[in-house]
């Protein structure tokens, strides 16, 4: 049997972003300025993002960022469940900012719609992939491309 959904590691402190700072210590990073301003953006975005979206927001913040130490970062805060990253229909890397469960994602092709698939949705698939095929699926970065039903509905008018 799948489980639901798989849990993510726990994040710093119940907050969240509030022990960032003391997890990058202990991993040996400094706390720099451009680390502070990803934090920043990152505390104020719900959802989706991608890494050059992150560059551009932190940017507008300090325009002395630079994309390396906003990917590299990003790596670390997934590490400790902060963001999770996944790969859209067009194989651009996103990120999920405090994902609370792994997740996929639909994509309609026809009009761009995109929706997340939890665990319990999934857990067909994932199992008959697993028993079928000895395949054991991440989730995070499943992405499933068709048409939708509005789409479908459309279509057949």
């Amino acid at each position: 049997m799948v489980s639901s959904a798989q849990s993510l590691p726990e994040a710093p402190t119940a907050t969240g972003w509030d022990g960032v700072r003391d997890a990058l210590h202990a991993r040996g990073l400094r706390w720099t300025p451009q680390r502070r301003t990803l934090i920043e953006v990152l505390s104020r975005t719900d959802g989706h993002v991608t890494g050059a979206e992150l560059v551009e927001r932190c940017r507008e913040l300090d325009p002395t960022t630079i994309p390396s130490t906003v990917y590299r970062t990003l790596d670390v805060l997934e590490d400790l469940g902060l963001v999770r990253h996944n790969h859209g229909a067009d194989g651009r890397e996103e990120f999920h900012v405090q994902p609370l469960a792994d997740h996929g994602h639909l994509h309609c092709r026809n009009c761009g719609g995109r929706w997340e698939i939890d665990g319990v949705e999934a857990a067909t698939l994932v199992e008959a992939l697993r028993t079928g095929r000895g395949f054991a699926v991440d989730l995070s970065h499943l992405t499933v491309t068709g048409r939708c039903a509005a789409c479908l509905a459309a279509d057949q008018a």
